[in-house]
């Protein structure tokens, strides 16, 4: 069983062969978080890309619980000189086979520049392979290409991708990406944290129900999902 939680924005959590994974955790400052940072307590903490509204908490979650990060070569390198010690870099299309799985990081169009004005070096999302054979593909930031048809001939069980326009793919790129990936679910996110991200979910669901063999699944901030 792999339960997946959307936490608001682009903050996501995962519970996997007994692991606990947060990624993106953007609580504080976040007006859709439905938790806090101090209320989390992961195994792992993955970070897609250098923007404030993703590397979040990170640091002060990382120190607290002593999470390994997992995120680009530069990001990794960051985290260590900002005290984090338990780092693990990783760059587009590498792999490693994690306790809780096999992490490729993924292409993702989008920026990473840090909070401080760092190379946060490339975006990416995340394709997950669970110890049980599972495979999550967690797009996170980023524009439609299309390379997600290779992705998606991989096999996905869930997907997770952007809608929220403006800084991502829209509405109508997402339902595109859903037709090249071809998930069982898929789950959007990145929408409605700010007015400038305000789309209907529910209406997206029903297009992408509609127009694909994909379940389309809208949780509210807090709310879970497992498969």
């Amino acid at each position: 069983m792999i339960t997946f939680t959307w936490y608001g924005h682009a903050a996501l959590g995962l519970e996997t062969g007994g692991y606990k994974l947060v990624v993106d955790p953007f609580f504080s400052g976040n007006p859709a978080a439905s938790t806090t940072a101090d209320k989390v307590h992961p195994d792992f903490i993955l970070i897609s890309h250098g923007h404030g509204d993703h590397v979040g908490d990170a640091i002060a979650i990382a120190k607290r619980t002593g999470a390994l990060v997992i995120s680009n070569h530069e990001i990794a390198g960051w985290m260590g000189k900002h005290g984090v010690q338990n780092v693990h870099g990783q760059h587009l299309g590498g792999g490693f086979k994690h306790p809780f799985g096999y992490l490729k990081l993924t292409l993702a169009l989008h920026g990473s520049q840090l909070p401080d004005g760092s190379d946060g070096g490339n975006p990416c999302g995340f394709l997950l392979t669970t110890n049980d054979g599972k495979k999550l593909y967690l797009a996170q930031d980023t524009g439609l290409f299309g390379d997600m048809k290779l992705i998606g001939e991989e096999g996905l069980d869930l997907a997770v991708v952007p809608i929220g326009d403006n800084y991502t793919m829209g509405p109508d790129d997402a339902l595109r990406a859903v037709k090249l990936l071809q998930p069982k679910t898929v789950i959007p996110i990145h929408y409605n944290t700010f007015d400038l991200l305000n789309q209907d979910a529910a209406a997206w669901a029903k297009r992408v129900e509609a127009e694909t063999s994909a379940k389309a699944v809208a949780l509210k901030p807090g709310e879970s999902f497992e498969f």
